[in-house]
């Protein structure tokens, strides 16, 4: 009784498990040197994002205001009020081909309808907490529809890329390909040359000048010599009219019984994707940092900055991977850096938005380009590729039906593959090749031979020893990776058994791997000790070498190697 009741008072508080993470930050202390720091962040970050929400909008089919709108009001919204220190919110690539369905199927109020809808069901999954749960997607499923997104976006640019004039662009892919072969004819040079000379300057920037705003300053360049050599190509100014020099009024959508009926749908694949590509987003941004966000909280201000960007007209936010990163790199201190992110483009609406006007579609087009190649995690791939036929068939079925039939489609199946794979390889390693149970079970304390126990290992302030017991796959990655985060944080070391794991998947070797990189960071000797052929042919193949990793056969061992490493460091001293 005692003891639950311990537990209970362990158990964070309603207020201190949706606190934002900007009033952690603040208590904190926050001085000018930390505003000085996020200041700059912030408009490293907005630089990266004013061309990006821009060109993600009008391939979704909407205005570029729109996506300007979403980045201003969504990104402060998520900083203000979310669980992520660093998370950076916005328009994403990931979300173009939903947006471009929602509109051609709905309409704009359609559109800005589902993303109201979807903001409350951000919110409330975030206050059923049941943010956890997103965690437990495949590690092949989340390469698979990234990577088959990749292609939709690119396969979505090829009709500004060569300047085309098309009276109807098909949604379809194959029908896309043909209609957009059928019209070679219409191929512009001019617009070849911009988006070909944006592409190669924002790679050569990234490649010799990696800290310069390679995309912004593409685009310039591209506006420049569209207005000065009076080009014959499309740009914002003669297809949207420029952009609005002022946020519009806010007002609700249409908010009638039949309308949301019909766009459910498509807030509830809204709603999936984001809260994936948020989550995503934040773990990054802890690989990166150290630091640990709250799934819940990020999943209500998820919630609350979707609901803030409709009543701007506005279409989805989610945490954007490649912001938030630079959010990062910048040397962002805390969420005061997004919040100045969403200022700063305010700013460039109520100051430069007539410029906008001279910046060609075929630009936007490039760096679009660019963002759909990014997409692709080629290593993660190739990985996946030679882990065996169980991971390719999950990564090979998600991405052709992401491309072919439907993302949330794309992400069930995904995810039934994947459990029927691990039930598959769970009957195989307990049946025929370890002997080793799934779930531990009772044996008399001399069923096995067994060594004294050892206090000082266990009390030692340096070393840490953990021992997992059961198959690490994508159900268990995301309490056992949770649990690694923690203890490592006051060592020199960390041993990690697996001699009781009968086999992991690819997300557990990702996740490994990810915790392997973090420790790197801050210092901490990460030893891999008991795997088996198998379990160390997936952790060689996700990267884990020398100096990463060090491996030996048992807990033991590795404590003698570092033993005798500690004594040779004295006696050279």
């Amino acid at each position: 009784m005692k003891a639950k009741k311990n537990r209970r008072s362990n158990a964070p508080s309603f207020a201190e498990l949706f606190t934002p993470k900007l009033l952690t930050v603040l208590r904190e202390g926050y001085g000018v040197a930390q505003l000085r720091a996020d200041a700059i962040a912030g408009l490293t970050v907005a630089i990266v994002a004013l061309p990006l929400s821009m060109a993600i909008a009008i391939a979704s089919g909407a205005t570029p205001a729109q996506g300007l709108y979403t980045a201003i009001v969504g990104g402060f919204l998520v900083s203000l009020l979310g669980g992520s220190r660093f998370q950076i919110g916005g328009p994403a690539g990931a979300f173009i081909v939903l947006v471009a369905a929602t509109v051609q199927q709905h309409g704009m109020e359609g559109l800005i309808l589902a993303t109201f809808l979807s903001g409350l069901m951000l919110a409330a999954v975030g206050f059923l907490r049941l943010g956890t749960f997103i965690k437990f997607i495949p590690f092949p499923v989340t390469v698979g529809f990234t990577a088959g997104i990749a292609v939709i976006i690119f396969a979505s640019q090829i009709k500004e890329l060569f300047g085309m004039t098309l009276a109807h662009e098909p949604g379809e892919l194959l029908e896309k390909i043909a209609t957009l072969w059928a019209a070679r004819g219409t191929v512009s040079i001019a617009a070849m040359a911009i988006s070909a000379g944006t592409i190669a300057t924002i790679v050569g920037l990234r490649r010799w000048k990696p800290r310069w705003p390679g995309m912004l300053i593409a685009v310039g360049l591209a506006a420049a010599a569209t207005a000065l050599l009076a080009l014959p190509v499309q740009t914002i100014g003669t297809k949207f009219g420029g952009i609005p020099a002022s946020l519009p009024t806010p007002q609700l959508p249409e908010l009638s019984l039949d309308r949301m009926v019909a766009v459910l749908p498509a807030a509830i694949s809204f709603t999936l994707l984001g809260a994936i590509e948020s989550l995503l987003s934040a773990v990054v941004a802890d690989g990166m940092t150290g630091r640990r966000h709250r799934s819940n909280s990020e999943l209500v201000a998820q919630g609350a900055a979707n609901i803030g960007s409709s009543l701007f007209g506005g279409f989805c936010v989610t945490g954007t991977i490649a912001r938030t990163a630079t959010n990062v790199r910048s040397g962002a201190h805390g969420p005061v850096a997004g919040m100045l992110h969403a200022v700063f483009l305010l700013l460039f609406i109520l100051v430069a938005a007539p410029l906008a006007a001279y910046i060609p579609l075929a630009a936007l087009a490039g760096v679009l380009a660019v963002v759909a190649w990014n997409m692709m995690e080629k290593p993660a791939i190739a990985i996946l590729v030679r882990s065996g036929w169980g991971e390719t068939t999950v990564l090979a079925a998600t991405f052709g039906l992401t491309i072919f039939r439907d993302l949330t489609e794309a992400i069930v199946v995904g995810f039934a593959l994947g459990s029927v794979l691990f039930i598959q390889r769970m009957s195989r390693a307990t049946a025929v090749t370890t002997h080793t149970p799934f779930v531990g079970r009772d044996e008399a304390d001399m069923s096995q031979p067994r060594s004294a126990y050892d206090e000082e290992i266990a009390a030692n302030p340096e070393v840490v020893i953990y021992r997992i017991t059961g198959a690490l796959f994508f159900g268990a990655t995301a309490s056992i990776g949770s649990v690694l985060d923690r203890i490592q944080d006051s060592h020199k070391a960390l041993i990690i058994d697996f001699s009781a794991v009968p086999f992991l998947d690819s997300t557990g070797a990702n996740m490994i791997e990810g915790l392997a990189h973090k420790a790197h960071g801050r210092g901490v000797a990460l030893w891999l000790t008991g795997a088996n052929r198998d379990i160390r042919r997936a952790f060689v193949m996700h990267g884990l070498k020398r100096p990463l990793v060090r491996y030996a056969p048992t807990v033991e061992d590795a404590l003698a190697r570092m033993l005798d490493a500690s004594a040779r460091v004295r006696e050279a001293a």
